[in-house]
């Protein structure tokens, strides 16, 4: 293999970390912004429908949130909800997709971060403003699938992650469901969107700083 098809492959390898980087880390931020869910709890008046009070809300909403991030908690057992066991192992399912998101994020942030120094180095940053570009659109074609039909989105969601359907949980049963309403997870995709959105800008605009520094110098050559 040339050279240049080594510089390539290594080139198109980084930068696929790079964008899992950019994923992971959004969807990290997101599921665990605990901001969003405190100003829901308000905003949707979770509280009537669960009929706690803010408190005692906030601590069971902990109390699953450090079982889904801590790999070595092996069972959930909320302090004021009861829980079937099929809602029971749809929580097993999206902690295993937790710890699969971090698991993606430290694999490849390092790879990244050595990347984008090389990209830096060389002054060809420039070079990733198509994929910037291209990378942009994927946001806001998921943000109009959701505008469309959020129920539809939710569904096929779960249907893409999920090969059960444990995930529909039945109020009665699974009364948590109360406290985690779908309005709350659209708010959730929509911080996912801006967050990756505004990364992929970054890179375009950093980009296209750089090609304009890039074109003044040979100009002044």
């Amino acid at each position: 293999m040339s050279r240049y098809l080594r510089l390539r492959w290594v080139e198109s390898i980084g930068f696929l970390c790079l964008v899992l980087t950019i994923i992971a880390l959004s969807i990290t931020i997101t599921i665990n912004f605990r901001v969003l869910y405190i100003f829901d709890i308000k905003h949707l008046n979770i509280l009537d429908a669960v009929g706690l009070d803010r408190a005692t809300l906030l601590k069971n909403y902990d109390h699953l949130m450090h079982y889904l991030n801590n790999p070595w908690q092996q069972t959930l057992a909320f302090p004021d909800f009861p829980m079937s066991k099929s809602g029971a192992f749809h929580f097993q399912e999206v902690k295993r997709l937790f710890l699969l998101c971090y698991s993606v994020l430290a694999i490849t942030i390092i790879p990244s971060i050595f990347y984008l120094y090389h990209l830096v180095k060389a002054k060809r940053l420039w070079t990733l403003i198509p994929a910037w570009q291209w990378a942009m659109l994927l946001p806001i074609v998921l943000v109009i699938l959701m505008a469309a039909g959020f129920d539809q989105f939710f569904t096929a969601f779960h249907e893409l992650f999920f090969n059960n359907d444990a995930w529909l949980f039945d109020p009665y049963t699974d009364p948590i469901i109360n406290a985690l309403p779908e309005a709350y997870f659209l708010h959730c995709f929509l911080l996912f969107f801006c967050l990756l959105e505004g990364c992929f800008l970054v890179g375009l605009l950093l980009g296209k700083r750089e090609l304009k520094q890039v074109m003044k110098s040979d100009d002044g050559a």
